[in-house]
């Protein structure tokens, strides 16, 4: 029978998707100028790093990355190499089907070269792993938490390797999905929007020229976002259980349907990739800090895509922990220790609450059919686009620079 292995550890961050590794970077400095001791636990294989060139799949998945975003990723010295498969976001059109209204929130009138930019998500993981490979951080992969249990500072977990840790700091950034905030106790507000994603990759007859668009339909929003070359990732938002036909139909069908609800300002849609389906709700961990574990990413809160805006609200998320362990440690107090987690909170709470309320606003706002409404709205974007620091703070925050 094989021992169990125990380690111990300031920092176990349990989930090496986007969200835990953008962590595990962004504590490189901790890591080096003080011996922070943190181990990561993934319970997925990661792909290896090739070094062949990287070829990106029409299929694969891309986020929005907003220009704080792209700022924070050069502070862990990453942005150079992800930067080489962004597609940047020069222009953000928002209009509504069947309305005049327009509001085009341009890059040049901030005086930057991008307003955000598009990346294949694997890209992104990629660079990431390739920054985590150069510290001495304690790997666990695949590996999953069985169980994980308060101890007298932090907790223990038990992992499916075989090794057992005891962490000053845990923090869950799985995704929600593996039942461990459950398990500890969090509970969740969740408002379900009856509503899915329907996200796909599309190839557009001409150049996109980093235009990203967002086109609320009575039957919910599209978004197209640019990519490399001419294809752009769309996100369709359906009712619930209309996305079924949709997912079913021929690619030319689709497409035609896809024109029929968006019209032709980006042209015409020649090519969809694989068809991806995903419901929608707001969820909210009802605490998402206590001594000894912080929470973050989809497992603190899951928006609907409408603002482009979970991602880059789960970044800001990494830095202020980060900047919460950093400014602790200046005072000699654990990572895991209460004052740490009520800074960490503190740093928090408005950015959190602000990006929430106007996800969700847009949604209720643009979801409500009523004559008087609809026309308000029109006028709304009208107005909008006339006025321009109106326009231009709406573009800072999209940009993740005002919170």
């Amino acid at each position: 029978m094989t021992a169990m292995r125990e380690e111990k550890v300031d920092i176990a961050i349990i989930g090496g998707g986007l969200v835990g590794a953008s962590l595990g970077c962004a504590l490189a400095a901790l890591v080096e100028r003080r011996g922070l001791r943190v181990a990561v636990i993934e319970a997925a294989p990661l792909a290896p790093q090739q070094a062949e060139p990287w070829q990106p799949s029409f299929d694969a998945r891309a986020s929005a990355i907003a220009g704080g975003s792209a700022r924070h990723f050069a502070s862990l010295g990453v942005w150079e190499r992800m930067a080489e498969m962004a597609a940047p976001i020069r222009t953000i059109h928002v209009s509504e089907r069947g309305r005049l209204g327009v509001t085009r929130l341009r890059a040049a009138e901030l005086d930057v070269e991008a307003l955000g930019h598009v990346i294949p998500n694997a890209w992104m993981g990629r660079v990431l792993h390739g920054r985590l490979s150069e510290l001495p951080l304690a790997w666990h992969c695949p590996a999953r938490v069985e169980a994980i249990h308060p101890a007298a500072e932090g907790h223990r977990l038990q992992l499916s390797d075989g090794s057992s840790l005891e962490a000053e700091l845990t923090v869950l950034a799985d995704g929600g999905r593996s039942g461990l905030k459950e398990r500890l106790g969090i509970e969740s507000r969740e408002r379900p929007y009856d509503q899915v994603a329907l996200i796909a990759s599309v190839e557009v007859s001409r150049p996109h020229g980093g235009v990203a668009y967002e086109r609320f339909t009575p039957a919910g929003p599209i978004a197209l976002l640019p990519l490399r070359g001419q294809a752009m990732e769309l996100v369709w938002t359906h009712a619930r259980g209309e996305e079924e036909r949709r997912l079913a139909l021929s690619d030319g069908d689709f497409l035609a349907e896809l024109q029929q609800a968006f019209g032709d300002r980006a042209g015409h849609f020649r090519r969809v990739g694989r068809r991806h389906a995903y419901p929608l709700s707001l969820i909210t961990a009802r605490e998402t800090a206590r001594p000894g574990l912080a929470v973050l990413g989809n497992a603190a809160h899951a928006l609907h895509p409408v603002a482009g805006q979970g991602f880059n609200l789960a970044l800001r998320g990494v830095m202020d922990l980060v900047a919460a362990i950093e400014a602790g440690s200046q005072r000699d107090q654990r990572p895991g220790s209460p004052a740490v987690l009520q800074d960490f909170e503190a740093r928090r709470d408005a950015d959190r609450g602000n990006v929430i309320r106007f996800s969700d606003g847009l949604i209720r706002l643009f979801g409500l059919d009523l004559p008087l409404l609809s026309h308000a709205r029109g006028a709304g974007l009208v107005g909008l686009n006339l006025m321009g620091p109106l326009r231009r703070d709406l573009a800072r925050r999209a940009m993740g620079l005002e919170r």
